[in-house]
């Protein structure tokens, strides 16, 4: 996240001369937040993916793993609820130009920023979640709760990039976009880390196996569909081919792509060589394959957080 910051461009800069600006540490502090926050996100959502799809549900009621899962989900809805919060503070400060120590002068047009009264309403569902979620027994709860952490998900992304001009199509459709590509990440990377937590049978790992493909699907279309809006490719042709590299989002853009066909190719992996050797009894190379694709589903997070702060 870092290095694709500084190279893109969108990495905080000292402010002008003359002006107080946030500093440079909540500057800083904002991405900072932005991914602990995606990284909880995905904690919360992976473990609900799991309790929906293949954690074992008696006549509704949750067994002994779904309900650890729930509350392993509830722990992480507390670390989103709390890094949104930071996150909130943190942009009304960048955005505003003022220090933290001279917010509070400021409350009134900060609560007029679209901004921060997304990040409010994330707070308010994280927060709620995390309430419903130390509660949940039974798998109709279960599945309230993941339609609340897809709400929580949707609030700041109709605040970015796509979200400019709300009367445009192509706005509209960035921002639709965005939202399946966001819902589907969390899915897919939560799901794989849900998987090695929670269940590592064949059943378990078919289904997961399933559900991730047709996220990645889901990922490559709407991703390539709004990197194409945003670099402007609907009124001068085909302009991502062109732009991702000769411009430093396009350049981030190209990156995120590599990332998200290793990531196919590792999922081609998984199905060929690791889910016949896990129907043997051996799940040592599933283990071992899937760390890896979560480390490199990281990188790929942070890529997204640097690629959603570069102009």
């Amino acid at each position: 996240m870092v290095v694709a910051l500084l190279a893109g461009g969108g990495a905080p800069k000292r402010a002008s001369d003359g002006l107080l600006g946030a500093g440079l540490g909540i500057s800083w502090a904002l991405p900072v937040l932005r991914i602990l926050a995606d990284g909880a996100a995905v904690v919360t959502g992976g473990a609900l993916v799991a309790v929906v799809l293949f954690l074992p549900a008696k006549d509704g009621k949750l067994g002994a793993k779904a309900l650890r899962a729930c509350q392993d989900a509830a722990l992480a809805a507390g670390v989103w609820a709390v890094a949104s919060i930071g996150g909130l503070i943190a942009t009304a400060t960048v955005i505003l130009g003022i220090p933290l120590s001279h917010l509070a002068e400021h409350a009134a047009p900060a609560g007029q920023l679209t901004q921060v009264r997304a990040l409010a309403a994330a707070v308010v569902l994280t927060a709620v979640l995390a309430v419903v979620l130390s509660g949940v027994r039974t798998l109709r709860g279960a599945r309230w709760a993941a339609a609340l952490t897809v709400a929580a998900l949707t609030g700041p992304l109709l605040t970015g990039h796509g979200a400019i001009d709300r009367t445009s199509f192509w706005s509209v459709l960035a921002t639709t976009s965005l939202v399946v590509h966001v819902v589907a990440a969390t899915a897919w990377v939560g799901g794989l880390g849900a998987v090695l937590r929670y269940a590592r049978s064949r059943a378990a790992v078919e289904v997961f196996s399933t559900l991730a493909l047709g996220c990645a699907v889901a990922m490559g279309v709407t991703g390539l569909l709004t990197a194409e809006i945003h670099l402007g490719g609907r009124d001068e042709g085909w302009g991502l081919i062109t732009q991702w590299v000769t411009t430093p989002y396009g350049a981030l853009v190209f990156a995120k792509t590599i990332a998200f066909a290793a990531l196919v190719a590792v999922g081609w992996w998984h199905r060929r060589t690791t889910l016949p050797e896990l129907a043997t009894g051996n799940p040592a190379a599933f283990r071992r394959l899937a760390a890896v694709e979560l480390l490199l589903m990281a990188g790929t997070i942070g890529l997204a957080v640097a690629l959603s702060r570069t102009p």
